[in-house]
């Protein structure tokens, strides 16, 4: 274990508000130094499950430990951990230096011990020079670091996040993900993470725990979680991607009217479902043993920058009024050869990015 974190365990984790059920029965680990994101929509839970870690909710029952102590029990002040909400929750009639000082004053640590260690932690956040500004001075992303130091400022073993990136515009979201994703590791925390954005989950994570209706849906790792989703939910929320759906009979899926591959078994027979990411379909000028092939007329064609997005309607016979989207990388094919509006175009789908869910929310 590595001496500046801690391991987190949470054992069916319940929290109830009436006959709203926030929580049922959560159970999960986290690695001492990793980075979990909660992962979920709004009014999901993973809110909830964070503020049950923090202290600030009880849950009805469950147990949560820090490394070998249950802490389920324990006020917030007494956790030793560093939280970053979402409002950054910070105090206007404070200037930097003394937001980032606060939890050592509230612990009692001495002036000269406090400066020190508000000067690393500003530091750390690269914001050296702006300890006697005022809060109402700074822009977005500079309240979002002094949030950070003032969370990391007594070296946490656990740090909390909040959507902490939410109120950032999209070019400094970006930034400020790869910033933390560097700060994570040069501390070695053990941070958890909430968000609805599926990208930034993927960006950031050494696991993603995908929470909806209360539930823990699936953990797992960025590419496990996209690749290889555990059902329709998550493969519908994560990233882009369209559910095209599939009869299963002895092992053998049929989409439309065609037979189609994968590379898993389908151990059940009945109602499934085809998921389809744009960024893996190919435009067939032949058909090849390893892919499974659509015939559809193109609808639309949208240069979006790095990549010429197509929308692709379906042969209505075969898959009713369904539609695909194919993603090309620009630069990567002549896109003035590529089949205008209104034009026939056969997509193929490797065998291997073939992937099949259960209709409802099962696994496969």
């Amino acid at each position: 274990m590595n001496d500046s974190s801690l391991n987190i365990s949470i054992e069916d984790v319940t929290k109830s508000y009436g006959d709203f059920h926030a929580l049922k029965e959560v159970s999960l680990e986290v690695t001492s130094g990793e980075f979990l994101t909660l992962l979920g929509p709004s009014g999901s839970g993973k809110t909830t499950l964070l503020m049950v870690l923090a202290g600030f909710t009880s849950p009805d029952y469950g147990s949560v430990k820090f490394g070998e102590k249950e802490v389920v029990f324990e006020p917030p002040h007494l956790r030793g951990i560093g939280m970053v909400f979402q409002n950054y929750a910070l105090f206007p009639h404070m200037n930097v230096a003394e937001n980032v000082g606060y939890p050592q004053k509230l612990r009692g640590v001495s002036k000269e011990e406090t400066r020190i260690s508000v000067e690393n932690a500003l530091s750390t956040v690269k914001l050296d020079e702006l300890g006697h500004r005022r809060i109402d001075e700074l822009s977005g992303g500079q309240k979002q670091r002094v949030a950070l130091a003032r969370a990391i400022v007594f070296k946490p073993k656990i740090l909390l996040m909040d959507e902490p990136l939410s109120a950032l515009d999209k070019k400094l979201r970006e930034e400020m993900q790869i910033e933390l994703r560097q700060l994570h590791d040069s501390l070695s925390m053990t941070t958890v993470y909430v968000t609805h954005d599926q990208k930034e989950a993927l960006t950031m994570s050494d696991r993603i725990a995908v929470i909806n209706d209360g539930q823990l849906m699936q953990l797992g790792t960025p590419n496990e979680i996209y690749r290889r989703p555990n059902n329709a939910f998550i493969a519908d929320f994560i990233g882009e991607s369209t559910l095209l759906p599939a009869k299963v009979k002895n092992g053998i899926a049929t989409v439309g009217a065609a037979k189609f591959k994968g590379t898993q078994r389908l151990k059940k027979d009945g109602d499934f479902m085809l998921v389809v990411r744009p960024e893996k379909l190919f435009i067939a000028n032949r058909r090849a043993r390893d892919a499974n092939y659509f015939e559809g007329v193109v609808k639309d064609s949208i240069f979006q920058g790095e990549s010429q997005l197509m929308v692709i309607k379906l042969d209505p016979q075969n898959y009713g009024d369904r539609s695909l989207r194919i993603r090309l990388p620009n630069g990567s094919t002549n896109l003035g050869e590529l089949p205008g509006v209104d034009e026939k175009i056969v997509l193929g789908l490797k065998i291997v990015d073939s992937y099949f869910v259960e209709a409802t929310n099962g696994g496969a």
